[in-house]
């Protein structure tokens, strides 16, 4: 009875269920080594850069960074009048250590982005601070009007915060009042949301010509004999193995006025030559130029899924009467629908954030909110704001992907 009840052990004397533990944890452990430098690879290739862009967008440590003695000094200040002659001597000993330092630039662009003039204001009075004497208020006001102004200091005040969140109110074409107050910005500054827009509306469509194109050739791709589908297939493939600035450098060649469309056009004696088209630099060249670059994203999942879809469906559907539309409609197409979520998906995404394509052949009224990203990462330099704008994309990404789980489903999609 004593030997029945004993509890199992292995050859060496350890109990089993300590020998079945340690083999779980030593595969765990096994697994974990196999994946661990994908996992490094998507730390420092993805959540490092999305966690350093989304804590850019609200940082804001200019102002307290380079000027802490005003920012203190502002501290008891009642807003309803120009500080006393402590805040702007403080303000005097910080601009005169930010300009040993030479780091009065940044302080300047930060406060340029808020209210126009200020690094004017701040440049001019940091040149005069060698001669400048008290009483600093009268000297600091004589040097440039700005610091005489109430407005000035409200927005000294209200940024001396470590966090704001003017990028994003900018990103949305919205301001904030000295007082703190939420307004519309000027109306020739309303550029972002308008972008947004339109790169939603203008990718919508790209998605919707790549299924219409790419649907008949995924069908002829599953249907063809073996050596014809082939062909075909590579007719597919050979865009991937050409430059994207070549192809898009190519459609200039082939839309601008003078290109070979309309001298075909032309020569054919369907528009005069003085009525030549305009198909570049505008919203005709973004679709056209990125519907071809991102047609095969959609003609390989579609091709995918109708490869798997029997032939015989659609000939028992003709056998039971069904006309040939009614059979592809009833019967043929609900098979492909994983195929066009899957590609829809897939071009819709690529195509919001493309920039290189739109910038080259969309002109002014064909370019993507992605263009002004990378203008203002390169040209600007406003970095938070290009940070804010890129979190908002991504959030409005994210928030497609769970509609889209919502409606079909991740689970039907299939890429292959």
């Amino acid at each position: 009875m004593s030997d029945s009840a004993a509890p199992l052990t292995t050859a060496d004397g350890v109990p089993l269920k300590v020998s079945l533990r340690r083999a779980v944890r030593r595969s765990k452990l096994k697994a974990l080594l196999l994946v661990s430098p994908l996992l490094l690879f998507l730390g420092i290739a993805f959540v490092i850069p999305i966690f350093e862009m989304l804590s850019r967008s609200v940082a804001n440590p200019e102002v307290s960074t380079h000027l802490p003695r005003t920012v203190a000094a502002l501290e008891h200040w009642d807003r309803q009048a120009l500080p006393d002659e402590p805040v702007f001597e403080a303000l005097v000993e910080d601009l005169r250590e930010g300009q040993a330092a030479r780091n009065l630039g940044l302080l300047a662009s930060r406060l340029n982005y808020e209210r126009s003039g200020m690094r004017s204001a701040i440049n001019r009075t940091a040149r005069g601070l060698g001669s400048m004497e008290p009483p600093y208020r009268e000297a600091m006001i004589d040097a440039h009007t700005r610091w005489g102004e109430l407005d000035t200091w409200k927005l000294i005040e209200r940024e001396a915060s470590p966090f704001t969140m003017t990028y994003y109110l900018s990103a949305l074409d919205r301001q904030l009042t000295p007082d703190g107050d939420i307004t519309m910005a000027p109306d020739n500054q309303q550029i972002h949301v308008s972008l947004f827009w339109r790169t939603f509306w203008m990718s919508g469509l790209i998605t919707l010509m790549t299924l219409l194109l790419g649907y008949p050739i995924a069908f002829l791709l599953a249907n063809l004999p073996l050596r014809h589908s082939n062909l075909l297939m590579i007719l597919v493939l050979l865009p991937f193995w050409t430059s994207l600035l070549v192809r898009t450098t190519t459609w200039i060649a082939i839309l601008q006025s003078q290109g070979v469309l309309n001298d075909i056009m032309v020569f054919l004696g369907v528009i005069a030559d003085e009525a030549r088209w305009q198909m570049i630099h505008n919203k005709i060249g973004t679709v056209v130029a990125m519907t071809h670059i991102l047609l095969p994203f959609m003609i390989l999942p579609l091709y995918s899924v109708m490869k798997t879809i029997p032939p015989s469906y659609m000939r028992a559907a003709r056998s039971l009467g069904g006309r040939p539309f009614l059979c592809f409609r009833r019967v043929y197409f609900p098979l492909t629908i994983p195929g066009i979520a899957a590609g829809g998906i897939l071009v819709f995404i690529l195509s919001i954030g493309y920039y290189i394509t739109p910038a080259l052949v969309g002109g002014q009224s064909g370019r993507f909110i992605t263009n002004y990203i990378a203008y203002h990462m390169q040209t600007s330099l406003n970095w938070g704001l290009a940070a804010a704008i890129a979190s908002i994309l991504l959030c409005v990404v994210v928030v497609f992907y769970l509609v889209f789980n919502r409606l079909v489903g991740v689970d039907k999609v299939k890429l292959g």
